[in-house]
């Protein structure tokens, strides 16, 4: 193996080599083009073998042992660890924007090979990477951690790491860990992505005057499952290694002779510049995931859940939905409470069938009701959730996750399917099936109300319980997505338990957070877009009251918040007075207009909800559309610079000049500078 790789990215390029002693490959360059250098011999003591101090792109316990290794084998003999070693070529193809080197490794003593697969584009700044693992050997291995490599940005010694944490309602809070030296970690190991923690991290140098001249680099883990990210400071070198993948502390992969498994991606990206910077470049690269960002798949939505709970009646939904499509709305989903036995939160989950109390008529006189006026229909599933009072539970009690003699913990009065299983893997999408065939679903919204607290146990050699739950739901999203084309998927997992690169890339929308009261909604909101694009980001208009932000705000407020994604209506719109009602209905089809512009431009935040002032921009093409909000108190008139716009660029204001101050060109960029209530839409057409 000789010779040196080149992954171009849009504004940069990733370069690795060979690494001493045939022992994979290493990161000789990730940056600006042009930048590669020779490695320096690394400084070692007889405690460090030549490879421990190396940004090497993958490491098996076995070859290295001073630092985290992301391949950690078990043979069922007792052989632990492996020596990797070139196993043929590395090739590097070549396609248009795309670039993909495979490099294929082996262990001859425990029989293992593992083939490390890279890929960038040209389009967007994003190198991705997963490993193909392989065992040959007459003996089943266990996989004890199973990641697909590690990314070492050069930023050290030590580095500032950026997190999106926090909890129910309170989720993508950011966060900023100074890491002098040692190992930092986040995850989860609860089945599910976690409200606690979202599987991304950026990665800048410590100090404010190299942070701006080595950029901005970050690493997203694409699983849905649990997971866990580490980011380990290498003592007196200047990379920090990156890596991540399956939680290694609560399941293990085994594979049989001959069997092999395929990890999760990891993505890195490096951007020249900040937190926005970095913001857009992982939008432009997920934009390459999704099918699409247009309006066919992101209706403003209005849905059922605040105004009716589980009370749902064919009359009074139709009566929400003659409200719906007077405001403006595409789509009305009918939430929890239409399916048999579903009276409360006890009892009918996993009896997905029409409610014939409810429904004498079935669901079909309702669809068409909904039809008449204009609007598409949708409706609201969990279908890895079951209840013990339910048929489904009856006929299959050892359906769900359980441990064998212990008994199993209850939240929300639901426990959970281990859709691992191929006959529960087999069930869900049979029923799914079976619901968007018979009623012609246009918008199917997945919700998950817990986590995963007794995974695989009643499983023989189920210690790979998130792996087989989590493929399964991959799976099934990616068979939908197949046989129902016409159908919007959102994601939800009472709120944002469930949203990573791997659930972008199977669904249309995803539900941020249940919180909707607008100033915490706005708080999360925020830190999401740092990581997630604006085109997945489901925002409604509630009537829901803030838990920790309580000062007041207006109905414009509400739906600026809700605009600032894809806009839905949860309130009651029933109790909406006419006031209301005619606000909403403009500000729907306001945001109906720039639609193109808010789902499709690049978006940059400027300052944060705390502030007096917080703004955030999306620029498109031909339009810029600027969402404002204010706090009681904030000066009458301020002014907010306007990015991404080159010095000279000349705009008007849709509808009029906006304030005392027309737009004007400044040296630094565009300066806008108007006066608002407590929120403001500016939409400012290139002239």
């Amino acid at each position: 193996m000789s010779g040196t790789w080149v992954l171009p990215t849009r504004s940069g390029e990733h370069v690795v080599a060979p690494a001493p002693h045939g022992a994979g490959l290493v990161r000789v360059h990730w940056g600006a083009r042009g930048g590669a250098q020779p490695a320096p011999a690394p400084r070692r003591t007889s405690f460090e073998t030549p490879l421990d101090l190396l940004p090497l792109e993958a490491t098996a316990l076995g070859t290295r042992s001073a630092h985290a290794a992301e391949l950690v084998v078990r043979r069922a003999d007792g052989l632990r660890g492996a020596r990797l070693r070139p196993a043929g070529e590395v090739t590097l193809t070549v396609e248009r924007d795309a670039h993909e080197l495979r490099a294929p490794f082996t262990d001859e003593v425990a029989q293992v090979d593992v083939e490390l697969v890279l890929r960038s584009s040209t389009t967007h700044d994003v190198v991705t990477k997963h490993a193909v693992v392989r065992n040959r050997s007459p003996h089943a291995v266990e996989l004890l951690r199973c990641w697909g490599g590690a990314f070492t940005p050069p930023v050290g010694p030590g580095a500032r790491i950026g997190t999106l944490t926090g909890a129910w309602s309170r989720e993508f809070t950011e966060a900023v860990v100074d890491l002098p030296v040692g190992t930092f970690g986040l995850g989860s190991r609860q089945g599910l992505t976690s409200h606690g923690a979202s599987p991304v991290v950026t990665v800048r140098a410590r100090d404010d005057r190299e942070s701006r001249a080595t950029g901005t680099y970050a690493v997203a883990l694409a699983w849905s499952g649990s997971w866990r990210l580490q980011v380990e400071t290498v003592p007196f070198t200047d990379h920090v290694r990156v890596s991540g993948g399956p939680d290694d502390e609560s399941g293990v992969v085994t594979l049989p002779p001959g069997g092999s498994v395929t990890t999760p991606g990891l993505a890195g990206l490096w951007v020249p510049g900040g937190a926005d910077e970095a913001a857009q470049a992982w939008h432009a690269y997920q934009r390459t995931l999704a099918r699409s960002t247009g309006s066919e798949h992101r209706p403003v939505v209005a849905n059922s859940w605040y105004a009716t709970g589980f009370d749902v009646r064919v009359e009074h939904q139709l009566a929400l939905a003659d409200a719906a499509a007077d405001l403006g709305a595409e789509v009305f989903v009918v939430d929890d409470g239409w399916f048999r036995g579903r009276t409360c939160d006890r009892a009918g989950l996993g009896d997905w069938e029409v409610d014939a109390a409810k429904f004498p008529g079935g669901l079909e006189p309702l669809i068409a009701g909904v039809r008449e006026r204009g609007l598409c229909f949708g409706l609201w599933v969990e279908p890895e959730a079951v209840n013990e009072d339910s048929d489904l539970y009856r006929a299959h009690p050892d359906w769900v996750h359980r441990a064998p003699g212990r008994d199993p913990v209850r939240l929300r009065h639901q426990l959970l399917l281990d859709v691992g299983r191929p006959e529960v893997e087999a069930w869900v999408l049979a029923t799914l099936r079976r619901l968007l065939t018979r009623y012609g679903i246009s918008y199917l919204k997945w919700d998950l109300n817990r986590a995963v607290t007794d995974g695989g146990a009643a499983v023989p050699g189920g210690d790979d319980w998130s792996w087989r739950h989590t493929q399964a739901y991959h799976r099934v999203l990616d068979a939908l997505r197949a046989e129902f084309p016409h159908v919007t998927v959102e994601a939800c997992a009472g709120g944002g338990g469930r949203i990573d690169l791997a659930v972008l890339a199977r669904t249309d929308v995803v539900w941020p957070s249940d919180e909707t009261g607008p100033r915490d909604r706005l708080a999360v909101q925020h830190g999401f877009l740092s990581a997630y694009p604006a085109w997945v980001m489901s925002s409604w208009v509630t009537d829901e009251l803030d838990v920790l932000d309580r000062e007041p705000v207006s109905v414009d407020f509400r739906c600026v918040v809700a605009m600032a994604g894809v806009m839905g209506l949860g309130g009651d719109l029933l109790r909406w007075s006419p006031e209301q009602r005619a606000r909403v209905r403009e500000l729907v089809a306001l945001h109906r207009s720039v639609r193109h512009v808010l789902h499709g431009g690049l978006v940059r935040r400027h300052g944060t909800p705390a502030d007096p002032e917080y703004a955030v921009q999306y620029t498109g093409e031909a339009t810029v559309v600027v969402l404002a909000w204010a706090r009681p108190g904030r000066p009458a008139t301020w002014r907010v610079p306007l990015g991404d716009l080159p010095a000279g660029t000349r705009l008007r204001a849709r509808g009029g000049d906006p304030g005392s101050s027309p737009v004007f060109a400044a040296e630094d960029g565009l300066v806008v500078t108007w006066s608002c209530g407590d929120c403001d839409v500016l939409v400012l057409d290139r002239v």
